[in-house]
């Protein structure tokens, strides 16, 4: 009997990480130039913790949640709008990264502050791994995150991570692939026996 050819299955294209542009958070320090304006460029200063930064002329500017792009516009348009400058050509640069966490905590092998990296996606599973994994107790069809919107106002999300990690068909891809933002709270409770 002739051995069976094992059919030739193409392996699954490598999903690459999705680029997410920057966006500016509390207490990250910028350096902010305008073109041919040497008087105008600061450097080394800190997004406060209200979101704003204080400019020369233009006093203070709400550059938090905006990418790098939109805080030159934006900056930009206050020159103009202030009658200040006709075109302003404005430069935005991190000079350091303020740093971007999330909590994690119950029922996973390692609590406490985990980092995101500041210009990829990074979700919800990808965080459970980096905190070692769910313990024995967990109830990881009932993740919950908690997240401050810009109003101040909380979202709380339950997930159902345990059925997206593990594969099964009842899995949503929206809930494992649910993307995590610096400040979000996650919490695992723990099985009622």
């Amino acid at each position: 009997v002739a051995p069976r050819a094992l059919a030739q299955v193409p392996a699954a294209p490598k999903q690459e990480k999705k680029y997410v542009p920057y966006r500016i958070t509390r207490g990250d320090r910028l350096s902010i130039s305008v073109l041919g304006e040497a008087d105008l460029r600061v450097g080394g200063i800190r997004v406060e913790a209200i979101g704003t930064v204080i400019l020369p002329l233009i006093k203070d500017i709400r550059l938090v949640g905006l990418t790098i792009a939109e805080a030159q516009d934006n900056i930009g348009k206050a020159y103009r709008e202030g009658r200040f400058l006709r075109d302003p050509q404005v430069n935005v640069t991190v000079d350091e990264y303020a740093p971007r966490t999330v909590i994690v905590s119950g029922k996973v092998n390692i609590q406490g502050r985990q980092e995101i990296p500041p210009d990829t996606e990074f979700t919800i599973k990808e965080l459970i791994f980096k905190a070692g994994g769910f313990a024995d107790t967990a109830r990881s069809k009932e993740v919950r995150v908690t997240r401050t919107l810009p109003d101040g106002s909380l979202k709380v999300v339950t997930l159902d991570v345990e059925s997206a990690i593990k594969g099964k068909t009842t899995a949503s891809a929206k809930d494992a692939g649910f993307v995590m933002e610096p400040d979000d709270i996650v919490y695992v409770p723990e099985k009622i026996i």
